[in-house]
């Protein structure tokens, strides 16, 4: 094990490592087996005088004078101004007001801005600009302002603003509500009474009190230690409890695992340690994600596919046709409204609010909507170790207990959790209990006489017991190897002291914890007498276990593309144990390469090359955890993070997708994108698989909007310039809305999600796009051409135009329905070929997709049938007409499969294999060809940002800017610092009831 390669302190759990020595002849049966800790200091008084408590803020920073990481209680106390009855219910009331609540701050979004957003992006401009050109510019040629496709634009606005708000709003809520429901309470004593308050009610001053189980509501220095153990693991990422005695700092969000305790708190909410470290997650500005920049390109596609043909109307229309100003704007507007595909927010917004809902059934709450979007995407999954892919829960491994007398493994491990607590257990004895299956046979067959728990001085408990079945007395000792080999006596020898410590070397080498048990008899009934002397039975290796389905997730994930990495501040030796139990692999490093690189002569070129290559890092810092993702998001690769821990926000927050498993903290749930309520990380192979399907329909979507795009602008240009052929811009609204209502039902579509990454390849879905629009467009060309220019209806069907047998001109009111139905079908049928990688009938669509796309044809047939509007220019045809128009769509519908097996044979596959030949160039020279920003800050993609962060990002920039360091001195270092910035408020605003 490379201890000295760890970058921090190690926690409670290992320096029972044993340290090589020099064996002296002296010393030869005096191993020494030290417990993990650091030095302490003894407690000494502040250099002034505590009754002037109006210190200067250069006075409470000078340590020569008031160094609170060593201060009596009695000293921090006056300069909190409280004392151990508690504060009074006004004097709190006031430090509420002071120093606010003792929770992260959560910014809450205005629902009318919120509603409003969904306006603000470049395509609603367009859409809001046509609007503005129905009711402004089009007043002229001594025509009325064009109200009709005014109060259309404005309704088809709305609609799509009020569907994407009200399925926002419903996520938004689900999770506000998870979020209220895990408010912590914490037990305070006020007015010399205690009661039990929400933890957010906590000022500094308060006295509080903890317990075995609870979670230390805020920074506290503790007044009253009872055999206290707290797990730091959610601050400092260590797997085992440390030991807290009087005077010690405990932090919030840490939990008491042992014992009972009494604390004065000192700092609370962002200003605890916890919440200094969640003030890192504000680094990365969260308006704009990855889909935001898609959303960009795709609307830039539309924009000037719209623009150039806009453009070449005004050009054509008005230079060459000399068009009157308002006959050349009606066609404009017509462009103008079937082009944008306005709906594309509200769709994409929608599609990704309903998945959130879906994954919710598997447990696992989105908190940033488009982020599901990016899961689907993810190739990388960093992940901490302890209390994510393990239990964070201690464990014997039975398969490694050795044994030293004539004992068997099973004897040793029933000895030992005879000398174990049955209740108000620390995580030792509930390890040693919990192993035996059984618990009940921890006490089985004997008589306690005598307990002795563990105790930080003595490092070991011990039981004096009668077997009922001999009546004769015995006593078992567990604890300290070092502290158990001292007080053993019997049969101990040179090559059993050998064994042993080339054992607990074993143990340490593969991070686990050794844990001695010794056995000895007494001759007398005297429970205090002396004994026969003890001997060493056996040795227990103690070590936080995996999740029973994390393995399986692991493979899970493979199989699904993403390659897992282990990023944990746990020490190496546990990692690579943990990684080889987990199929991971132990191809680990300590935090420190983050620093110096890859060591001369390593086959690694460069930094990036050995993460990349790397199982995972062990003992790293949350700046470690933070660099590694951003490496590999500058590597090209979609990054997801999970942890649970305050130390894992800031890396949370900077992954592409920051995901906080169940029972999380506040700063990681804060910083995350999904949070996941069920134990384990098989939530998040569910939770891949349903954002590929996810992604499927948006893609299917993206796909579908841009064709008719193309297909419109392109179409009815054509149409203008070739006929002069007029559409009113009331009916491409019609259009527009009646495909917004059919395409709303794709987010609940059936897909197959895919089974590697999924990656937004704009030309793929630009390629095909033209493709089809060009294809839809000749199919209106065609059949208009066909009208124009002969009488093969009329000859064939007996259909007429008002008894005529051609129409009359191009503007003919009845032409115009005819095309209004042609472009209606087709181009909503158009979504089946899109949805389906195959031949569109191979693969069935959902019962909501089919429904909304017959009804809406239904409609479109009944106003092609029956409607005669007075205020644009249409005229209602014939049944015949109508069955015409329906077979003409179906004959050219046939085809659109096989243009899509073409694109792919052709025009796809030059994409995919420049694509490929991109990334092989990349492997070779290692230079990245795509870099993968997280939260992109750019204006342009911004514009297309929902705004659905429901849960805000602890913004505030206090604290340590970009760093964070966790060792034990610096949390004790930085309580002082906490304090002193309190005591200094409370000075500049004392007590009312002060002399």
């Amino acid at each position: 094990m490379s201890g000295p390669n760890v970058a921090k302190e190690p926690g409670p759990q290992g320096e029972e490592s044993p340290v090589a020595h020099s064996p002296l002849p002296d010393e030869k049966k005096k191993r020494e087996y030290k417990e993990f800790g650091h030095d302490e200091e003894k407690p000494t008084h502040a250099n002034v005088d505590m009754s002037l408590i109006e210190l200067k803020a250069e006075d409470l920073y000078d340590k020569e004078k008031v160094d609170l990481e060593t201060i009596v209680i009695e000293d921090v106390f006056k300069l909190l101004q409280c004392d151990e009855n508690g504060l009074g219910d006004e004097e709190a009331q006031r430090r509420i007001e002071l120093f606010g609540p003792n929770k992260l701050e959560q910014e809450e979004q205005n629902p009318f801005l919120q509603f409003l957003s969904f306006m603000w992006n470049p395509l609603s401009w367009v859409m809001e600009g046509a609007a503005l050109v129905a009711i402004v510019l089009s007043n002229g040629n001594n025509q009325p302002p064009d109200w009709e496709d005014f109060i259309g634009i404005v309704l088809l606005l709305f609609i799509n603003s009020a569907i994407g708000f009200y399925e926002e709003r419903n996520a938004g809520n689900a999770v506000k509500a998870l979020m209220d429901s895990l408010a912590p309470k914490a037990k305070v004593k006020r007015n010399g009474t205690w009661l039990e308050i929400e933890s957010a009610g906590l000022v500094p001053g308060d006295m509080i009190s903890f317990k075995i189980g609870d979670i230390v509501p805020a920074d506290c220095r503790l007044t009253e230690a009872i055999n206290v153990s707290i797990d730091q693991a959610a601050l400092t990422g260590e797997s085992l409890p440390q030991s807290k005695k009087l005077g010690d700092q405990c932090f919030s969000g840490s939990t008491c695992k042992q014992g009972e305790a009494e604390g004065v708190v000192i700092s609370t909410g962002a200003n605890t340690f916890f919440g200094r470290a969640a003030s890192l997650v504000g680094q990365d500005d969260d308006t704009t994600g990855h889909l935001q920049k898609i959303l960009a390109q795709i609307g830039s596609f539309c924009l000037v596919s719209i623009g150039i043909f806009v453009l070449a109307e005004i050009l054509v229309l008005y230079a060459g046709f000399r068009y009157s100003y308002r006959r050349g704007l009606n066609n404009i507007l017509v462009l103008l409204i079937g082009g944008i595909p306005i709906a594309m927010p509200t769709v994409l917004s929608v599609t990704l609010a309903v998945g959130a809902q879906q994954l919710a059934k598997h447990k696992a709450i989105v908190t940033r909507i488009t982020a599901i979007e990016e899961l689907a995407g993810v190739t990388i999954l960093c992940s901490d170790k302890t209390g994510t892919l393990t239990t964070n829960k201690l464990t014997i491994d039975k398969a490694t207990i050795r044994t030293y007398g004539p004992f068997s493994a099973d004897d040793v491990m029933l000895l030992a959790a005879y000398a174990s607590r049955t209740e108000n257990q620390d995580a030792i004895d509930s390890a040693v209990v919990q192993a035996l299956g059984d618990v009940s046979r921890a006490r089985a067959g004997i008589k306690l006489l005598d307990f002795k728990p563990f105790n930080p001085v003595d490092k070991r408990t011990e039981i004096t017991y009668r077997e009922e079945s001999s009546g004769k007395l015995k006593r078992v000792t567990k604890g300290m190897t070092g502290i158990i080999i001292e007080l053993c006596s019997r049969n101990k020898t040179e090559e059993l002291e050998n064994r042993l410590e080339a054992d607990v070397e074993e143990f340490a080498t593969r991070g686990l914890r050794a844990l001695a048990v010794a056995y000895e008899e007494l001759d007398g009934q005297d429970p205090e007498g002396e004994g026969n002397g003890f001997e060493l039975i056996g040795l227990l290796a103690i070590f936080d276990p995996p999740r029973e389905d994390t393995k399986q997730t692991i493979d899970d994930a493979l199989a699904l593309g993403v390659k897992v990495k282990m990023v944990t501040g746990d020490q190496l030796a546990i990692a690579k144990e943990t990684g080889r139990r987990l199929g991971l692999g132990d191809h680990m490093y300590p935090a420190k390469v983050l620093k110096d690189g890859p060591a001369p002569g390593s086959k690694h070129l460069s930094l990036d090359e050995m993460i990349l290559d790397a199982d995972g890092f062990a003992g790293v810092f949350p700046e470690h955890k933070y660099e590694i993702v951003k490496r590999l998001q500058g590597l090209g690769h979609l990054c997801a993070m999970t942890g649970d821990g305050a130390n894992d926000a800031p890396a949370l927050s900077r992954a592409n997708v920051g995901i906080a498993v169940e029972g999380a903290t506040d700063a990681a749930r804060g910083a995350a994108d999904i949070v996941l309520t069920e134990p384990g990380l098989s939530t998040i192979v569910h939770a891949i698989r349903g954002s590929r399907v996810i992604f499927q329909r948006m893609r299917n979507y993206s796909i579908y909007a841009c064709a008719v795009t193309i297909r419109i602008v392109v179409c009815f240009a054509i149409l203008a310039f070739a006929f002069k052929f007029d559409f009113p811009p009331f009916m491409v609204l019609i259009i527009a809305l009646l495909n917004d209502g059919t395409i709303m039902t794709l987010s609940v579509d059936r897909v197959l999600p895919s089974m590697t990454p999924d990656s937004w390849d704009l030309a793929e879905i630009f390629s095909y796009a033209v493709a089809y629009g060009i294809y839809l467009t000749a199919s209106t060309v065609a059949l208009v051409a066909i009208i124009m220019k002969t009488t093969f209806f009329y000859d064939k069907f007996g259909v007429t135009f008002n008894g005529h047998p051609s129409p009359n001109g191009a503007n003919d009111y009845q032409l115009h329905m005819i095309v209004y139905l042609q472009v209606a079908i087709i181009s909503q049928a158009l979504i089946f070929v899109t949805r389906s990688h195959g031949f569109f009938f191979m693969e069935r669509p959902s019962v909501a997709l089919l429904a909304a796309f017959c009804i809406a044809q239904l409609v479109s047939s009944i106003i092609a049938a029956y409607a005669n509007f007075g205020f644009t220019q249409i005229q209602a045809i014939s049944g015949g007409w109508i069955g015409i128009v329906w077979v003409w769509n179906l004959v050219w519908f046939a085809p659109l499969d096989w243009i899509k097996f073409a694109m792919k044979a052709t025009v796809i596959k030059r994409l995919r294999e420049r694509h490929e030949a991109a990334q092989a160039e990349q492997a070779i020279t290692g230079v990245p060809i795509t870099r993968t920003q997280s939260r992109a800050a750019s204006i342009h993609e911004s514009l297309y940002s929902n705004r659905v962060s429901f849960i805000r990002r602890a913004a505030r920039k206090v604290g340590f800017g970009s760093k964070i360091t966790m060792k034990p001195e610096e949390l004790q270092r930085f309580s002082s610092i906490q304090a002193q910035r309190t005591g200094a408020t409370l000075a500049r605003n004392p007590s009312r009831t002060a002399a």
